[in-house]
């Protein structure tokens, strides 16, 4: 099952002007600061066609799995929204220097931004890999994917969208897929609460989490799910 964003694993890394900030490395994203939604920009200006198909990276860190994708993909649209600044900074500069005018990183905390951030079925595909574990407990109304965004990317994805979840953290990788799972709008293309195998998920570029993880000899839990036709 190959996926018009798929591009092959082994593919030689291309130019990265990512430089490394300091930043830290886990944000509250229920910290106040955090909880006023960030305005939608004028798309039609952001990028060089905005009608193209669009690809949305949640949590996308540095930005380098997208400025790989974006450098192979001209005919998309990526999408990075990222809750550290910095990160944003600087990956919309190493954009700039690579002069890529489907690509855009955005500042935010995507829980409250993303309801009123893209219009209705504008979203082809979306990634989220390897997001903040938040391990304990207490701290779990943390993470990432919660009902409501899930419900939202239901508003937002194409009809036949696809979703692909990434962690090399067990209890985090079921989480996200039971989130999925509970929405009748999504099809777990593996089966209703199970991870995606290797044979199913689409080849990808990985990102530098995947490889260190791989590297390490240490397993990644995936899901991959489709917005259905008729929900």
């Amino acid at each position: 099952m190959t996926s018009v964003f798929d591009s092959l694993p082994d593919a030689p890394v291309l130019p990265s002007p990512i430089r490394r900030v300091r930043v830290r490395e886990h944000v509250n994203p229920l910290g106040i600061q955090y909880q006023q939604p960030t305005p939608p920009p004028d798309w039609t200006r952001i990028y060089g066609d905005w009608k193209l198909p669009l690809s949305l990276d949640i949590g996308c860190g540095r930005g380098e799995y997208l400025l790989q994708m974006a450098q192979r993909h001209g005919d998309r649209n990526f999408l990075g929204l990222e809750i550290r600044e910095p990160l944003v900074q600087s990956a919309n500069t190493a954009r700039d220097i690579l002069g890529l005018p489907n690509l855009h990183y955005l500042f935010c905390n995507v829980n409250p931004t993303l309801p009123g951030l893209l219009p209705p079925r504008s979203i082809h595909q979306v990634t989220i890999q390897f997001p903040d574990p938040w391990f304990k407990r207490r701290q779990q109304k943390r993470r990432t994917v919660q009902p409501e965004l899930v419900a939202t990317l239901a508003q937002l994805l194409i009809p036949g969208g696809e979703v692909r979840l990434q962690s090399d953290v067990k209890p985090v990788a079921i989480a996200m897929i039971r989130c999925f799972d509970a929405d009748g709008r999504f099809l777990n293309l593996a089966g209703s609460g199970q991870f995606a195998p290797d044979d199913l998920y689409p080849q990808h570029i990985p990102t530098e989490r995947e490889r260190w993880t791989l590297h390490n000899g240490s397993p990644i839990y995936r899901g991959y799910f489709n917005r259905r036709l008729d929900a």
